[in-house]
């Protein structure tokens, strides 16, 4: 144990390691209210005006013995001009940093209490009276519970939505004015007056651009047509460059991304030191918000809207385009590719490779990983096969039905909860480029593409193989990830690969990713009062009427599962357009997170805690499925209901290995109930009663 006199000597050497500065801002604040210029005070430093200026935008601190003149005279400043009325003797606290689950709710109730709704509540539209200020903001009168602290940087959320009168609608039912009638005046008043934007997820990353939702009323105020149209495909569809309010842009001295001013719009500037100066934009009338991943929200009020994507927010990420671009964004802002690091040899802080990241560059996939019109393949003349780890679409060859399984009466729908969610957990993935190895001995610690044979792996025929997504038996060598050849192994069979691209380094790179959907995904439907603790039961009575309580947050769970699926898809994005030429590069490979490979071991993943959960329900029940579709099954049954079918032991707790029922990821819930005559009659027309189950002639998205 160490002795008393060594511990205080070790804390008093911390405390006298370095005098404490106020933060960059306060900096900058304090020299202002006493009316002093930057040149003025770098003279008195005996320093430069471009030095004083690092001081105050963070990206250099002063050293002994400027140091301590700069701490004493902005320790007098603080005394003589406290922010925000605080004591004149005590200087304004930096805010502890925001929670990783919190990314900026609504406006303080003061200023010196700064508290927002605990509970996404819906907010009445607020009525707009005349004549208010031109940045002023107001919530409802209704008193709001205790929430965690705001970041005082961005005290009216993450995000607002702009209405054809100028007022634009945030979080928690605050409406601000904005007196913008063009984009480049909207730029500068987001950046400067509005309050918004949103911390950042990870201590390496950057804060969240703020994001301004157009209504098709905004949009024609500031110049805009009110639809976008065009005959390329809707997500390519951008304004032209000779569009008045693309020159304004350029005129201001604003950039547009290569992506141009179309649906989401990104304006910008180079970043003054740590200040980032972009503006993300929506626009609702030229489709930013899919129905299919935000169902219903283009249509709402903009307050209500502003709710949605606010809770969102919140628990996600602020949008940035589509919900599979904001899975993907979310991945790099939870594992940001570089953080500082001090050279040894200068001493200075630099940027440097964040470990568990993709790191800054992109990166070339192994043959078979990448897809037949990418370069590596083409260029090279591959043809040695690609990897197929896809998602299940499996019918059951009908002349395996017994008479026993024609007569029950019911097919019932079972859909596992965000199923490639549950399988990017603790899951392990290559984050170096591969190496190519002839006749390896498998490892199923070693994330990789692996060309083996498992034709003579003979399986029930009453389920699908879980070597192939169409589920029937594999006929020769083919190229597997990881995850599928390890189950081969733990069904008992030898596997000896013929070849393997593999990665050293490797880690858990989705983990983060995992967790901050999980948690989002279970407590929106717990806000639709599906919770953890219900029974089985009660569990179905709750999914059956959950949707009918809160649109604005079904939406919001409608969009995370979106986002789910999505961000998997956009690991192996393909070209797009028209004119594209194989062999050619296409944008998306520019990107660090281009990796086919881990779009294949989520899925492999998947498939195979599907297959696993398959048998075991024929081992317990001796019931076998009609049919799958990615995390959809479908099964005969005696009644109307999972609970006729389901395994449970005498205690009446489910049991493990089989499908179990539950709000989490991986468990499942009701997807439909169809008659078995229904199914057996899609089933000979060489249908799948997975992807209709739910009735309306649904169809599943398989996430790409």
């Amino acid at each position: 144990m160490p002795s008393e006199e060594e511990l205080f000597a070790n804390i008093d050497a911390l405390l006298e390691e370095e005098p404490q500065l106020p933060p960059p801002a306060e900096r900058a604040r304090l020299r202002e209210a006493a009316g002093i210029t930057q040149a003025r005070l770098a003279t008195a430093l005996k320093s430069t005006v471009q030095t004083v200026k690092n001081y105050e935008n963070g990206r250099s601190e002063p050293k002994s013995p400027r140091l301590e003149a700069y701490q004493r005279l902005l320790k007098g400043w603080a005394a003589k001009y406290p922010a925000h009325g605080a004591p004149a003797s005590v200087a304004a606290p930096q805010p502890a940093s925001v929670p990783d689950t919190f990314t900026g709710l609504a406006a303080p109730e003061s200023a010196d209490t700064a508290q927002a709704p605990a509970s996404p509540a819906a907010p009445e539209r607020p009525a707009r009276p005349a004549g208010r200020p031109a940045t002023s903001s107001r919530r409802p009168a209704a008193k709001k519970a205790a929430a965690p602290t705001v970041d005082p940087r961005f005290p009216h959320g993450p995000l607002a939505v702009l209405d054809g009168d100028g007022s634009a609608y945030a979080v928690g039912g605050v409406v601000l004015d904005c007196p913008a009638t063009t984009v480049p005046e909207l730029v500068e008043w987001t950046l400067r007056e509005s309050g918004l934007g949103a911390a950042k997820l990870n201590r390496y990353g950057k804060d969240s651009d703020p994001l301004i939702v157009l209504t098709a009323a905004a949009a024609v105020k500031l110049g805009l047509p009110e639809r976008l149209e065009g005959h390329e495909q809707r997500r390519s569809l951008r304004l032209p460059e000779d569009h008045p309010v693309v020159k304004q842009v350029a005129k201001a001295k604003w950039q547009l991304t290569q992506r141009g001013f179309g649906p989401w719009a990104r304006i910008y500037r180079k970043a003054q030191g740590r200040d980032r100066q972009c503006v993300q934009l929506a626009i609702l009338s030229w489709d930013a918000l899919d129905d299919r991943s935000w169902p219903g929200v283009a249509e709402m009020e903009p307050a209500d809207i502003a709710r949605v994507l606010g809770v969102y927010a919140q628990r996600v990420i602020t949008p940035r385009g589509s919900t599979a671009v904001s899975g993907l964004e979310l991945m790099t802002a939870l594992r940001p590719p570089t953080k500082a690091v001090q050279d040894p040899a200068t001493g200075n802080w630099v940027s440097g490779h964040n470990p568990g990241s993709l790191g800054t560059e992109p990166m070339d996939p192994a043959p078979p990983e990448a897809t037949p019109e990418h370069p590596v393949v083409v260029n090279s003349g591959w043809n040695g096969g690609f990897l197929n780890e896809e998602a299940y679409q499996w019918v059951r060859p009908v002349q395996t039905l017994s008479d026993e399984e024609c007569t029950l009466p019911w097919a019932v729908g079972l859909d596992l909860n965000t199923a490639f969610l549950a399988a990017a957990a603790r899951l392990v993935v290559g984050l170096s480029a591969p190496d190519h190895f002839h006749a390896p001995k498998f490892n199923p610690k070693i994330p990789g593409s692996w060309l083996a044979d498992l034709s003579h792996i003979e399986l029930d025929p009453r389920l699908p193989s879980p070597f192939t997504p169409d589920g029937t038996r594999p006929t020769g060598p083919a190229w597997y990830q990881t995850h599928t050849v390890a189950y081969a192994q733990e069904l008992g069979y030898d596997v000896h690969p013929i070849e393997a691209y593999l990665r050293r380094e490797t880690g858990a790179y989705l983990d983060p990713w995992h967790d901050r959907l999980k948690a989002a995904y279970v407590d929106t439907l717990a806000d639709l009062g599906v919770t953890k603790d219900l029974d089985d039961r009660a569990f179905l009575a709750a999914m059956e009427q959950h949707k009918q309580l809160d649109p604005a947050l079904t939406a919001v769970l409608g969009a995370i599962k979106a986002t789910v699926k999505g961000g998997v898809g956009k690991l192996r994005e393909r070209p797009q357009g028209r004119h594209y030429k194989e062999g050619e590069t296409w944008p998306a490979l520019a990107r660090p997170t281009w990796r086919p490979d881990i779009r294949a071991a989520v899925i492999s993943k998947a498939r195979v805690n599907m297959h696993r959960k398959l048998r075991n329900m024929a081992t317990m029940t001796g019931l076998y499925p009609l049919a799958v579709l990615s995390d959809c099954v479908v099964y005969p049954s005696p009644g109307t209901s999972p609970l006729d079918f389901l395994p449970y032991a005498a205690s009446g707790k489910p049991q493990p290995g089989a499908f179990r029922l539950g709000p989490t990821p991986g468990l499942a819930k009701l997807e439909g109930i169809q008659s078995m005559l229904w199914a057996v009659d899609l089933m000979e027309k060489g249908l799948n009663p997975a992807r209709h189950i739910k009735g309306g002639d649904a169809v599943l998205d398989e996430g790409e």
